[in-house]
């Protein structure tokens, strides 16, 4: 009887310890389970964090590029946050925040401006094969620090009743005694003007450029006023024959909703100078990474997504502006002006030949 006891206490024990181990390795298992899960929830956060976000300081202000942005963020899970204010105010504000500042990304109109933006140290050089490859050279700064993004054309704009294209050639020739009072153009203080006389001091050299800028001075129809539709609008209205002015703005009043403005723009043809010469001059909108971007992965990969073949075509159709990748067209509105030969020069030049051209245009008296 006492070894029946001692046997079946043997056995109580085995199962118990069986137990026991089929129940730690149900625990194991589940707390295995347990930790798959969370390995699996924690990866999930990792790439949602490692997506983050790029910060925007932009001057630019139009409803396809919100587009575009909503369309990057859905395409790479990358948030955009945008702030937007003038080329000007928004260097002045990277200026002052320095390190502290959120933005990653700069977006301007002009070279001169990205120029600017650049000697202030407020960027930073980036390298990008897609950036190489979609941005052509002249249209990029040398030190990889800006990019342009969009292109716009410097043209003559003039009365179809008034005026007869056979009448036009060059920029040069506006400058000449028989177009006395019948030119308009902004202020020598508009950045558009200071880049186009600086890619002619580039082009002529200093003293040549002077004197196109003398003779413009000598034969504006009014003092300088306004803003390029401002410039169209007098053309229209009789005060002048013909304005220097960017194609976009034709583009704007084309294609808005003011019928007085739209009427203007259909009263008056583009015309493209120089075409047999050294080409028209051209410029850009563009973008840089900031000098203390916190998110500088984010902000190449927003804007090579902005120099893609998609976000051109957008550019182009929505806002009337020439893709700077050379694969992607222009509007049907730009290739009804036709095709034009460019000026062939690096757009950092307009830059480098600023302040030159502020002196030219004090010195011939242009206000």
């Amino acid at each position: 009887m006492k070894k029946f006891t001692v046997i079946l206490s043997m056995m109580l024990a085995f199962m118990l310890a069986l137990t026991g181990c089929v129940s730690s390795t149900n625990n194991n298992g589940n707390s295995s389970s347990q930790n798959n899960g969370g390995a699996e929830n924690n990866e999930e956060a990792t790439n949602e964090q490692e997506s983050g976000e790029v910060n925007v300081y932009t001057s630019r202000h139009y409803e396809a590029d919100q587009m575009l942005y909503k369309k990057f963020e859905e395409e790479t899970g990358i948030k955009v946050n945008v702030v937007e204010g003038k080329g000007e105010e928004l260097m002045e504000r990277l200026n002052r925040e320095g390190e502290a500042t959120e933005a990653d990304v700069y977006i301007t109109a002009d070279a001169g401006n990205l120029y600017q933006a650049k000697e202030a140290e407020l960027l930073q050089s980036v390298e990008s094969d897609v950036l190489a490859e979609n941005i052509p050279e002249k249209l990029r700064d040398v030190d990889n620090q800006w990019f342009g993004l969009t292109k716009r054309a410097r043209v003559i704009v003039y009365d179809k009743e008034r005026v007869s294209p056979e009448e036009l050639s060059t920029y040069e020739a506006l400058a000449e005694p028989e177009w006395k009072d019948r030119v308009v153009i902004r202020s020598s203080e508009n950045m558009y003007n200071m880049s186009l006389l600086a890619s002619f001091i580039d082009i002529m050299g200093r003293d040549d450029a002077k004197a196109w800028a003398q003779g413009i001075a000598d034969n504006m129809a009014r003092d300088p006023e306004g803003g390029d539709r401002d410039q169209a609008k007098a053309v229209a209205a009789g005060e002048a024959d013909v304005a220097i002015m960017n194609t976009y703005y034709i583009g704007v009043m084309l294609n808005g909703t003011d019928e007085e403005e739209k009427k203007v723009a259909e009263n008056v043809g583009v015309f493209f100078p120089n075409q047999e010469t050294t080409g028209t001059h051209i410029n850009i909108s563009g973008a840089g990474v900031t000098k203390h971007a916190k998110n500088k992965e984010n902000a190449i990969k927003f804007i090579e997504f902005l120099s893609s073949e998609e976000a051109q075509g957008q550019f182009a159709e929505a806002n009337s502006e020439y893709p700077v990748n050379e694969k992607v067209e222009p509007s049907e509105l730009l290739k009804s002006w036709g095709e034009f030969k460019e000026q062939d020069i690096n757009l950092s030049k307009l830059g480098e030949n600023q302040q030159e051209a502020i002196r030219i245009f004090n010195e011939v008296g242009w206000k």
